[in-house]
């Protein structure tokens, strides 16, 4: 895997990333530090894909199991240090999954497994931060 990230001189602090994949994502900083506000701070972005790769997983061990799994979304509340490197201290994660029939021992255990075996984002910022989870189903 890898990635090229630019900077955007005529941007104030805004940065491009060029990921390996061919996609581009945009980060800026804010007002107060140089940038102009236009996009996701970078650190806001290491918290999606953290949100992004666990959510991959509760979906991918749903389907595996044959659950009629229709949508899945994942609100994350994190803290961060106060000093520099202002790493992440805490983080919460709510998943809300919606299907058809769904097991709420099966969602449980669907978030269990990406938190403590599969998400590779998670793991990483679980040596800093203390990571928390809780989930609700919704029929539909």
């Amino acid at each position: 895997m890898d990635c090229t990230v630019h900077w955007v001189p005529d941007g104030g602090m805004a940065f491009m990333a060029e990921t390996g994949s061919g996609h581009v994502l945009a980060m800026d900083g804010s007002a107060d530090g140089g940038g102009r506000n236009l996009a996701p701070r970078p650190m806001e972005t290491v918290l999606a894909g953290t949100g992004g790769c666990t959510a991959y997983d509760v979906v991918t061990i749903l389907r595996r199991g044959r659950h009629d799994v229709r949508g899945c979304s994942v609100k994350l509340q994190a803290e961060r240090a106060a000093a520099d490197p202002k790493v992440f201290t805490r983080i919460h994660m709510h998943f809300v999954v919606a299907g058809r029939g769904l097991d709420p021992d099966a969602v449980a255990r669907a978030v269990a497994l990406s938190h403590e075996k599969y998400c590779s984002a998670s793991a990483m910022l679980a040596k800093t931060a203390q990571i928390s989870t809780s989930y609700e189903v919704v029929a539909e």
